[in-house]
């Protein structure tokens, strides 16, 4: 396994980020951070997966890692671009097969990547902790939007013909996994339900819930027991497919 550094140009500017790959070409997965996350965090769990023989590719999202300072002026539109870019990038690697591609993305990352799973191939969709929004104010700055009335909005399943990333996971026909926290406070159970109502053409949805966890998975414990979910997933929907 080796790891080298990968350039995503977007919009004028050039995201930092990393592919993690084997010896030969393999399926693609693409790793997207949540809000106020960054492609460290994916480290770990990118070079476990591509020793499985996975070429992963990580990246910071604009407003994270070295563009920080933009944090407060980024929209969802701004870092979803950053998703497309990124993926395509993953999708134009030699060694990467890009009708085998899947992308394992948490909470707010993972409510992005439903658009990107409507706009381009995605074979397989790892949702941990997936966040919700609103529709309306899709240009206002991410970090702008109300906080209070997100968690009021989040408190209530969503019907899906009110949400367009609802409407977009009804459309998904790959294989799903939904990684819940049994004590999430940000992305509390109505919002998960959400999800799991709305993949209704899935090939398959997988559900699980990290039993005592958080929505960041602050406890050790925690973050073991995704790893090993995670990478039990992908072994059995990804490698088995080969």
């Amino acid at each position: 396994m080796k790891k080298t550094e990968a350039h995503i140009k977007v919009d004028g500017r050039q995201l930092a980020g990393h592919f993690f790959e084997p010896s030969t070409g393999w399926p693609g997965i693409l790793f997207i951070h949540g809000w106020a996350g960054s492609q460290k965090r994916d480290e770990k769990r990118s070079r476990a997966i591509s020793r499985l023989g996975c070429i992963c590719l990580t990246f910071d999202m604009r407003g994270h890692g070295l563009t920080q300072e933009e944090q407060q002026t980024v929209t969802r539109d701004d870092n979803l671009a950053d998703i497309r870019a990124a993926y395509d990038v993953l999708a134009s690697h030699p060694a990467v097969d890009a009708s085998s591609i899947a992308v394992i993305a948490s909470s707010y990352g993972a409510y992005l990547s439903t658009f990107l799973a409507a706009e381009r191939p995605v074979r397989w969709l790892a949702l941990r902790v997936p966040a919700l929004y609103r529709d309306d104010d899709w240009d206002i700055p991410k970090y702008a939007l109300d906080r209070k009335e997100l968690q009021l909005f989040r408190s209530k399943q969503v019907p899906l013909h009110s949400n367009r990333a609802l409407r977009q996971c009804r459309e998904f026909g790959g294989d799903v996994l939904v990684v819940e926290s049994e004590n999430d406070h940000l992305v509390p159970h109505p919002t998960i339900a959400s999800y799991l109502a709305s993949f209704s053409n899935a090939h398959s949805i997988t559900h699980r819930i990290i039993s005592g966890a958080d929505h960041a998975l602050s406890e050790p414990e925690s973050r073991r027991s995704y790893d090993e979910l995670l990478l039990r997933w992908v072994r059995e929907m990804v490698l088995d497919a080969r």
